[in-house]
């Protein structure tokens, strides 16, 4: 057993501050919460806090690993205008110009990244149409070695080689769930990462690829992660060619329900929303991507009954994000305060609930010891009415010092347990490797 002794305990939903409280853990759980529990086990190991915060684990999610080598890109891109140009001259290009090596250190560095930033878990959602079979498993090897929570999936579409393209993908998406249950069967390692079942849009996927993915999630008992209605041409394209808003379609081939994650939705139809909260589904904000790609605002955010946060693959860091959500929240005239976004923030550890199967969100007796530590000292009075103030006007992830996932620490004072500098360098020269066939396959 570990008793995290002296901490400032900070819980976002509900709101909650409790100064000079012990937690104690045992195994990958939270076994209790309280004062003087160094008394209550005296066989314990005790690190003391000295008043930390020690908040349940923070949640990207929606992201993107496939991602993480193009930070400062060198390749040529042409000029693109607009979202689907930025689309085809860009991440398309990245994503077919990634292979084995290149996707595994792009992963090991955003989940390295994350853990930095204070996350326990991130939601990926991947795609590599030149190399599909086999690296979801790529993908969650990276995710085991940072000791990074998460989920993946393939991002099923038909935008390079049609049904062929299609039934790649899900076949991908299966077998990684199949993996996943086999692994959890045989009990050899953390149960740390789950699978969703992916698609990339409505607009790369047709009646055929829908109906393939129904048959996925009935066999695996997986839910949809998909993007929807990121830019307004998902929506032009699916009422010219289906005749029918983005969402209305996707239901019509039971792809929503409750373990659904919808990213964007900026231009979702009232018809739509309401499925989403009828079905009790997700939608996953990403503020800084949506203002990156010049796509818009959603101004609808509010009459969501489920959102989370992510950030579409710009990093980790969800504190940051929280602030942009919230200022362009403002910025665009909207009713709602920091708390609101708190709450977004929270909400991901509810998407883990859904998936994995256990507790989490909560510093209570029976949750999962996923935990982010911070070293904030409060230069103004904390409460819980002011959570949301501290974290949009004042801490961020330079003040995350540790982070536990699964009760054990995989980042502890500012350090990983393992020597980080190789892994940095040799994902340097895979890059270079990487952008350059970009230019090869342009």
């Amino acid at each position: 057993m570990l008793i995290l002794k002296n901490v400032t305990a900070v819980q976002f939903e509900p709101a909650s501050v409790q100064h000079g409280i012990d937690i104690a853990i045992e195994g990958s759980l939270i076994k209790e919460v309280g004062s003087q529990l160094v008394a209550k086990y005296p066989q314990a190991d005790v690190k003391d806090m000295q008043g930390k915060w020690v908040m349940p684990g923070i949640v990207c999610a929606h992201n993107h690993f496939y991602s993480g080598l193009s930070r400062g890109i060198m390749a040529n891109i042409a000029p693109s205008p607009d979202f689907i140009s930025t689309l085809k001259n860009l991440w398309w290009r990245l994503d077919r110009a990634l292979d084995e090596e290149s996707l595994y250190y792009s992963g090991l560095i955003c989940s390295l990244e994350a853990i930095k930033s204070g996350c326990t878990a991130v939601i990926d959602h991947h795609a590599s149409p030149n190399y599909i079979a086999g690296s979801l498993n790529t993908l969650r090897k990276g995710f085991i070695k940072a000791g990074l929570r998460g989920m993946t999936c393939f991002e099923t579409t038909d935008r390079n080689g049609g049904n062929k393209e299609l039934q790649a993908g899900v076949e991908e998406n299966i077998a990684f769930a199949q993996l996943i249950d086999n692994a959890k069967k045989q009990g050899n390692e953390p149960y740390l990462v789950e699978a969703h079942i992916g698609a990339h849009a409505p607009f790369t996927v047709s009646d055929a690829g829908l109906d393939m993915l129904r048959e996925a999630i009935k066999a695996t008992g997986r839910g949809l992660h998909i993007h929807a209605a990121e830019d307004s041409y998902d929506v032009s394209h699916s009422h010219d060619k289906y005749g029918k808003d983005l969402i209305v379609r996707l239901a019509e081939h039971d792809l929503i329900d409750a373990k659904t994650l919808v990213a964007h939705g900026l231009y979702l139809s009232e018809a739509d929303i309401q499925i989403i909260n009828q079905q009790d589904a997700f939608l996953v904000h990403n503020a800084r991507s949506n203002m990156n790609n010049h796509v818009g605002y959603n101004h609808r955010i509010g009459e969501y009954q489920n959102v989370a946060l992510g950030t579409d693959g710009i990093g980790s860091d969800m504190f940051e994000e929280l602030k942009f959500a919230f200022f362009k929240h403002r910025d665009a005239g909207g009713p709602m305060w920091p708390d609101s976004f708190t709450r977004f923030l929270w909400n991901g550890n509810r998407l883990l609930e859904r998936n994995f199967g256990a507790k989490f969100g909560c510093l209570a007796a029976g949750y999962k010891a996923d935990l982010t530590v911070c070293d904030y000292p409060e230069p103004t009075p904390l409460a819980a009415q002011n959570i949301g103030g501290h974290l949009a006007f004042g801490m961020g992830s330079g003040s995350v010092r540790s982070v536990m996932v699964e009760g054990r620490f995989v980042y502890e004072n500012g350090q990983f347990p393992f020597d980080v500098t190789p892994i940095y360098a040799e994902a340097s020269r895979v890059a270079a490797r990487l952008w350059k066939r970009m230019d090869d396959l342009a």
